[in-house]
């Protein structure tokens, strides 16, 4: 069948929303005279503007549906945009009842659903299970493109950095004290588990060794992360580059871009590192890397080594540290390896 208006449902998070990213292109490579629409929340936004490979971007404002009030000003509106659309396919990737509701709210003809498929939205859409229904989260959406009889070949994680943007990315940074033209490695402390941070002792001690390296480390992350970070800046002799809060998405994507290698947990922006394919090494204890770990070649995964390693706990239930015993010297080991 040709389908001439799609419908992807990715509202989030970051990470989530990079891994999906291969799925607008692939449909655009099968289906070149289709107008493809993507139903996004608000933190997302940034990464899926001036792609060529979506035609709309649609932000669902979860917060305006906090109350009920607000939900039935809001919704009806909402639902009538999707309407107007007329789409004859709609891929849910995010597999949750808000998703789902969002799917069955479109009218579309055909739903599917990618095989983890919970909170019953694989009663409103179909659900698909293909080959890499064990795989990396890249390749199980993609197996959802290949279920409406899509060839994929590389996966393409189109990110769009306009000039505007580096220039501003520049500027910020250099007003941080860093030029991008001198050797760096991108830091990030942050993740919004608890269980997949580094401590931030260690990305300290980090700091110095890079420094002794004539390597400058920059740390990068949002708000939530300054206590992360102030913590940092007082256990290191020469003060990092502090990029914390103060990039969009897209000038973090040009600051990672150009960076030498980064190091982080599993977070949203080490996915990013990977899809604008800057080596990554990835700190990995409570979830899998199989499923979660920085995609494609180059990158480096260093496991916590536990016994209860990919227990899927945001909080550790026996108050371990879980990624303390990754160690210092063996992630500056594997920086130095990407130079």
């Amino acid at each position: 069948m040709n389908y001439r208006n799609i419908l992807i449902v990715k509202l989030s998070a970051i990470g989530d929303c990079i891994h999906a990213l291969p799925v607008a292109s692939a449909l655009k490579a099968c289906f070149p005279e289709a107008r493809i629409t993507w139903v996004v929340e608000k933190p997302a936004y940034d990464l899926l503007t001036n792609n060529p490979n979506i035609d709309e971007v649609i932000i669902f404002d979860k917060a305006q549906c906090k109350t009920l009030g607000g939900f039935l000003s809001y919704v009806p509106g909402f639902v009538s945009t999707l309407r107007r659309q007329r789409f004859d396919l709609a891929l849910d990737l995010q597999g949750l009842f808000k998703s789902a509701a969002i799917t069955y709210l479109s009218s579309a003809f055909k739903r599917l659903v990618y095989c983890n498929a919970r909170e019953f939205s694989d009663k409103i859409s179909q659900k698909v299970c293909g080959p890499h229904s064990d795989g990396h989260v890249v390749d199980r959406y993609l197996d959802v493109v290949r279920a409406v009889g899509c060839h994929i070949t590389e996966p393409e994680f189109t990110i769009n950095i306009t000039e505007k943007e580096a220039a501003l990315a520049q500027a910020i940074a250099k007003q941080a004290g860093l030029d991008i033209v001198h050797p760096y490695v991108v830091l990030i402390p942050g993740t919004n588990w608890p269980n997949k941070c580094w401590p931030p002792g260690h990305f300290g001690r980090l700091a110095e060794k890079l420094f002794e390296q004539h390597i400058i480390p920059v740390f990068v992350g949002t708000n939530a992360d300054k206590t992360a970070m102030d913590e940092i800046i007082v256990n290191t002799t020469i003060p990092p580059v502090d990029l914390t809060g103060k990039t969009t998405l897209k000038q973090l994507a040009y600051i990672l871009q150009n960076a030498k290698a980064v190091v982080a947990g599993d977070t949203g922006p080490m996915h990013l590192a990977a899809a604008v394919n800057t080596p990554v090494i990835a700190l990995f204890g409570p979830t899998d890397p199989k499923r979660n770990g920085p995609y494609g070649i180059g990158h480096t995964v260093l496991i916590a080594d536990h016994a209860c390693q990919g227990c899927w706990q945001r909080k550790c239930p026996v108050g371990k540290e879980c990624l303390d015993k990754i160690n210092v010297n063996e992630v500056l080991a594997a920086v130095m390896k990407q130079r």
